[in-house]
């Protein structure tokens, strides 16, 4: 084989081996939007951060909005999954259970979303969430059924917590204290750290599957 021949051989070989990067937008509330902190230090990019030493291409686009519930996700996931998204994480409901939205309205928000990205070919990570006991055990019940069973019925991923690096809706809220912001609502920049740890295995699952 000729010196010049040889040269395109492995020049298109290498174009082969080349793999696009992968493209996640992350739809969510005022945890995904980073709501306290300066930007660097939110939740996408230190996913994004997380992902890049762990050998991923990968670009997250922060499309998170304070204050938002699965109503709101519901009506800009539309615009949200453009040409070049290829997957997407779905953080929403608290803002729901904050202003007690029955959950089969949730419910009906979160499966829309869900179809949305199913029809434009999106792969999803749908992150869950648990109501308090103050709002009864119905619903509750109701409530924290919603995101393992739509995850089942559309065939996504799903991770039960949002919160599960900091050990989940079943820690003591005294033993991450200092995680959280002063509104021990919002994480603080070594809270999110500790979430993207808990997120991140999950989200290349994701990418797993988009590849």
């Amino acid at each position: 084989m000729g010196k010049v021949t040889g040269a395109i051989v492995i020049s298109l070989c290498a174009g082969v081996a080349v793999a696009e990067p992968v493209t996640i937008a992350a739809l969510g509330d005022s945890l995904t939007q980073g709501y306290g902190l300066p930007i660097e230090q939110g939740f996408v990019p230190q996913l994004e951060a997380w992902l890049a030493e762990a050998g991923h291409d990968v670009s997250v686009i922060n499309a998170g909005v304070s204050g938002d519930t699965t109503q709101g996700g519901l009506s800009r996931v539309g615009w949200t999954l453009t040409p070049e998204v290829d997957a997407m994480i779905v953080t929403l409901g608290g803002n729901d259970l904050l202003r007690g939205i029955a959950p089969e309205v949730s419910r009906a928000n979160l499966e829309g979303i869900v179809q949305a990205a199913s029809d434009a070919g999106v792969e999803v990570l749908l992150v869950g969430m648990q109501a308090p006991g103050n709002y009864g055990p119905e619903y509750k019940q109701a409530f924290d059924a919603m995101y393992p069973e739509i995850a089942e019925a559309f065939g996504t991923l799903y991770l039960d917590s949002f919160f599960a690096g900091l050990g989940g809706p079943e820690t003591d809220p005294a033993q991450v204290r200092g995680f959280m912001q002063a509104d021990g609502i919002h994480p603080n920049a070594d809270g999110v750290a500790r979430i993207v740890e808990g997120v991140g295995p999950s989200v290349e699952a994701l990418i797993a599957r988009v590849e």
